[in-house]
Formats: structure tokens, C-alpha cells, sequence
């Protein structure tokens, strides 16, 4: 049985309301065993969802948490350094992953997955970004753009036969961004002509996090540019597809064990059968996923600065200055004080967005707000974490520096700060009536 299997197998069956998702429910054995309610409808979304404290964790949330961290602690501590320095995830942690069952925590428990909720998936991320962020970036990825985009939008055929396989031992790969459609990311490049029984794809793509490891990928190509963004279409891609390789592994910054690749498709033909969603429904599947994973995002940022200050905080209470804790010097107190006062606030607004996503409301905006802020306070606390541990703060042996180093990516990939805000101004226009539709509706 798998961590996460026997974890809320414990659980009590218990009759009343879930602080994971704010509903009345009645349930009965373990979350595993519980079929998950789908919200169709805002007028749904009135009639089943009541508020509650967006971080008071369930008992079944408690048990994932802690057995999350758990595993992190044993399984990905002694592996951190050794996979940072050569820039590779160590393949007898992905088999973990993958046994304890961190690779289909969304998954319906039917097709080999964990059947648990979005915000359950996040704090597992952020439990997994306390103690190592790159590997926190694959399970990410996996989950909350992978897996969901085959949740919301694979037919029947396509579930049953690939989410055996992204549950077991195969890592997921989403494929969008190309060195001409970054933050532009539908002036895509990458073309779909369609044949008789298959489509063939030619083009290239960048800065795809995953791809080492993944035998998997969800790669989007217009199939009608003269359609423009809506003739963008999501393919399912076998890695030993002829016509598929990687020519360059990025050597990076910072989530550096975590996989970003150059993918390379020439004649790459795909069975019709393997179109994700309708053909021009690409752009939808990538808006969609984008805003779960940058709520992701915001889950490893969140958890990232955690662990930074789970560093820092012991030894500014055990190295004496001037006779006393560094901890205790006032301006010090002032210092770390403001820093948790940053991870609150990041940490409320990760959850309030993962609730407002497993309740069925629209989050567009909390996703951006939450990891855009998430970024900041977490690049913030490692930061200042290495300015009050000195000269140790600055060695790898002491461990803060790879947590610097891996905020950076916070304010770059699944959307940079400036497309994060303009997302939040144009969600501020629709709601106070300026944006162009209403001015000209």
C-alpha cells in the first residue's frame, strides 16, 4: 500500500463538513474510496458550498501533510546536494514517487490514482518544497498540468490507457512554450497537418520542464494557423515516437535535478485517436491548466520559504553574539517577524485559491495574485535567511543558498510577474466594468 493509500486509509469515516473543500458531505471509509463530486454549474456552486478557514486542514489533510513530510525527510533530504551538483533527478526517487503514490494524487482511485482533492495536492507540494523545490517541480508538473489536463479533457479510451501508466511509472511532460511564445505563448510556431488517420507534427519546443524523465507529453500545435490561437490543438506524444528527441538539457540556475529540455519534433506522426480534446481547443486546455499550476507554483514558493526559514531560525538561536542569540537582538526579531508575516500571507493566499478551485469558482485571478505574491516573499525569506546566517549563508554545505537559487524560477515560468499582474489588472477591469468587452458591449 502507498503512503499516500495507507495514510488516509487511518482516517476516521467521519459525518459532517470538510475544511478541504468547505461542502457538506457525507463520507464514508477513506477519501480513496470516495467518489469525487464534480461542481457543473455556479447555480451548483451556491447550493453546495458554505465558507470555512481556508487553513484549517481536514484530518485527512493533517494525515497527508505529515506523511508527506515524512517521506521528504527520509527519502529526499540525503539526495538534495548529490542531485543538485549534477544537475539530475536520482531515477530510485522517481520509482518512490511513484510507489508512494505522489504521481496520481488527483487521479480517480479506478485508473491507479489517489483520488484526492486540488488543495490536497498542493500540500503535498508544498511539503515536498520544504525540503527540495526541484523535486517538488516534477511532482508539480506531473499533477497539475498533466494529470489535470487529461482529467478535464481526455475521453473515456484516452483515461483508461494513460493514467495506469502516469499513476505507475511514467512521468508526464506538458509541452507549450517554444523560443518565439513565451509569455506570448499561443504565437506558436509548432505545426499539426492533419492526415487521413493522424496528425503530423514539425516544430520545436523550449524550456519544457520534465522532459528528461518523462515518456510522456502533452504538446500543443496549431492545426489551422490561419484560425490563429484557435487553431491550437493538444496531442498525447509517446517519447519513442520517431521523428521525437531532445537534442539539449538546459544547464540552470536553480531547480537544477529538475529537467528543463529543447524537444525537437520532425514528421512526428500521432494518431487521431491521441487528439487531447476537440481539435482548436488547445488555447482552452492550456488556460485552464495554467491557472492550476500556477497555483502549483505557489505551493512550491510557499513551501520553499518554509524551508529556508526551518533553517535559519534554529541558528539564529544557537550562534551567540555580544554575549547574546542573534535571535534575540531586536532589529534581528524585526527581521524574521516581517518574514513569517510574508509567509502567512502567501500561505492563505495559496489556499484560498485551492479552495476556490475544489469549489468550483473561478480562479483566474486568485491564481495569479497567489503566485505572483508567493514569489516575492519566498525569494524575500531565503534572501534575508542568508544575510542573518552571515558567512555560513553563503556555503553550500549550510543549505540556504540552493533554496536563493531556486526562487528565481518563481517569477518566471507558468507565467513571469509582469503576465501575472496584467492578468490581475485585466480580472480588476471585468469586475468594475472598464474592461473593452463591457465598454463596448
Amino acid at each position: 500500500m502507498s503512503l499516500v493509500r495507507l495514510t488516509l486509509h487511518l482516517s476516521r469515516t467521519t459525518f459532517g463538513r470538510h475544511f478541504d473543500t468547505g461542502r457538506f458531505t457525507k463520507t464514508s471509509g477513506s477519501l480513496l474510496n470516495r467518489p469525487c463530486r464534480f461542481i457543473t454549474s455556479q447555480a451548483d456552486v451556491a447550493d453546495s458550498w458554505q465558507p470555512g478557514p481556508c487553513l484549517a486542514f481536514s484530518e485527512d489533510e493533517r494525515l497527508l501533510k505529515d506523511s508527506v513530510s515524512k517521506f521528504a525527510q527520509s527519502s529526499i533530504a540525503p539526495k538534495v546536494r548529490t542531485m543538485d551538483e549534477k544537475g539530475e533527478m536520482d531515477p530510485t526517487l522517481i520509482e518512490e514517487l511513484f510507489a508512494n503514490g505522489l504521481m496520481g494524487l488527483q487521479v480517480p482511485v479506478e485508473y491507479g490514482g489517489s483520488g484526492l482533492s486540488f488543495t490536497q495536492t498542493c500540500i503535498a507540494v508544498e511539503e515536498i518544497s520544504k525540503v527540495d523545490p526541484s523535486v517538488a517541480a516534477l511532482v508539480d508538473v506531473h499533477n497539475t498540468l498533466v494529470n489535470t489536463s487529461l482529467l478535464k479533457w481526455a475521453n473515456n479510451y484516452q483515461k483508461e490507457k494513460y493514467f495506469p501508466m502516469l499513476c505507475k511509472d511514467t512521468v508526464g511532460s506538458f509541452c507549450l512554450s517554444e523560443a518565439s511564445s513565451g509569455s506570448d505563448a499561443f504565437a506558436l510556431k509548432c505545426r499539426a497537418v492533419e492526415k487521413a488517420d493522424h496528425f503530423v507534427l514539425d516544430g520545436s519546443k523550449m524550456w519544457i520542464s520534465n522532459s528528461q524523465e518523462a515518456g510522456l507529453f502533452v504538446v500543443f500545435a496549431n492545426a489551422a494557423p490561419e484560425k490563429g490561437y484557435k487553431g491550437i490543438t493538444a496531442f498525447i506524444v509517446h517519447r519513442d515516437t520517431p521523428g521525437f528527441s531532445i537534442p539539449k538539457i538546459e544547464d540552470k540556475l536553480g531547480i537544477r535535478s529538475s529537467s528543463t529540455c529543447e524537444l525537437l519534433l520532425e514528421g512526428v506522426k500521432v494518431p487521431k485517436e491521441d487528439v487531447l480534446g476537440p481539435v482548436g481547443s488547445g488555447y482552452k486546455i492550456a488556460i485552464e491548466s495554467l491557472n492550476e499550476g500556477r497555483i502549483g507554483i505557489s505551493a512550491q514558493m510557499t513551501g520553499l520559504a518554509q524551508g529556508a526559514l526551518n533553517i535559519i531560525f534554529p541558528y539564529l538561536h544557537e550562534r551567540k553574539q555580544f554575549g547574546q542569540r542573534i535571535g534575540d537582538f531586536q532589529g534581528v526579531q524585526f527581521q524574521y517577524a516581517e518574514a513569517m508575516v510574508k509567509l502567512e500571507a502567501a500561505r492563505a493566499l495559496l489556499y484560498n485559491a485551492c479552495r476556490r478551485n475544489d469549489a468550483g469558482f473561478d480562479i483566474k485571478k486568485e491564481a495569479a495574485i497567489a503566485k505572483y505574491f508567493s514569489a516575492q516573499a519566498a525569494e524575500w525569506i531565503a534572501s534575508k535567511s542568508i544575510d542573518w546566517a552571515g558567512g555560513m549563508g553563503f556555503v553550500k554545505e549550510f543549505g540556504l543558498e540552493k533554496y536563493y537559487r531556486d526562487t528565481k524560477i518563481g517569477h518566471i515560468y507558468e507565467g513571469t510577474d509582469n503576465m501575472q499582474l496584467q492578468t490581475i489588472a485585466k480580472e480588476m477591469q471585468k469586475e468594475y466594468g472598464f474592461d473593452l468587452k463591457s465598454r463596448h458591449g
